[in-house]
């Protein structure tokens, strides 16, 4: 099967995200229903597979929107799934949504990243957390400015946050799992640049320390006062596009009432 130049085969895909699974040839046979010896074929590209195969391939493997219309593409078929910008008009009610639940937990501040964590949507609590940064560092707040820069940098977040190297290791080791789920060169890029940056100014490196807690908070020291929280993350329910797959909104709840106070005056005050 002949491929456009820097395209991987429909095979070579297939194989390589058979093993990024930790499957054998026989496992995927198996789920698929389809033989090894048809299997085997279709990886080492001396049989092309139907649109149905693909598909069933695609779902077997659990592969994200946008790797499913690459294993459909590179078996010469139309993606299955839609891939537009977010501001696309057909996405303007999926876009109004997002933002009226970002602004339906403030006080929380809550954003919205898209796969590669660039900042697409805020409410405006999360403004008044990266003020400190957008004075120290404007250009990290350059669209499209990524969350995990911002947290890591050490002109960003970094020198608020208390015991950063536990948190820095614990932001890593998350970015680590999505590239090790994904395979994905654009993440695995961000996980090298981010490893690279520098601790910030008196911050010494240090092995994070284990920790029975459940849930670890993010304690920020801001020009508010010393705030706790708690993230969580909402993901859309069977989206049907590409863009709004990959959007994940990450939510910061106040871990204790010292910290909810602070957010409610600071949200009457922008008021």
């Amino acid at each position: 099967m002949d491929q456009p130049a820097g395209r991987a085969s429909f095979g070579t895909l297939l194989r390589q995200w058979r093993r990024l699974r930790g499957l054998s040839q026989l496992d995927l046979s198996l789920k698929a229903g389809v033989s090894t010896r048809h299997l085997s074929w279709l990886e080492g590209d001396r049989a092309a597979p139907s649109r149905a195969m693909a598909i069933r391939l695609a779902t077997q493997l659990a592969l994200p929107m946008r790797d499913g219309n690459a294993l459909l593409a590179a078996a010469g078929y139309a993606p299955m799934w839609a891939e537009r910008p977010l501001g696309h008009p057909a996405l303007a009610p999926a876009r109004a949504a997002l933002q009226r639940l970002l602004e339906a937990h403030e006080p929380a501040p809550a954003l919205a990243v898209d796969r590669l964590w660039n900042l697409v949507a805020h409410n405006r609590m999360v403004a008044l957390l990266l003020a400190p940064v957008a004075q120290a560092e404007p250009a990290l707040l350059q669209p499209p400015a990524n969350m995990l820069r911002l947290t890591l940098h050490p002109r960003g977040l970094a020198p608020m946050i208390e015991d950063f190297p536990a948190w820095r290791a614990q932001v890593l080791q998350r970015l680590a799992r999505q590239v090790g789920a994904s395979g994905d060169p654009a993440l695995r890029a961000l996980h090298a640049e981010l490893s690279a940056l520098p601790l910030p100014e008196g911050v010494t490196a240090a092995a994070p320390h284990a920790d029975d807690a459940v849930i670890v908070p993010l304690v920020l020291a801001t020009p508010l006062g010393r705030m706790s929280f708690l993230t969580t993350v909402t993901v859309f329910g069977a989206p049907h596009d590409v863009t709004l797959a990959e959007l994940a909104v990450e939510t910061l709840l106040p871990a204790d009432e010292a910290t909810a106070r602070m957010l409610r005056e600071a949200l009457a005050a922008a008021a």
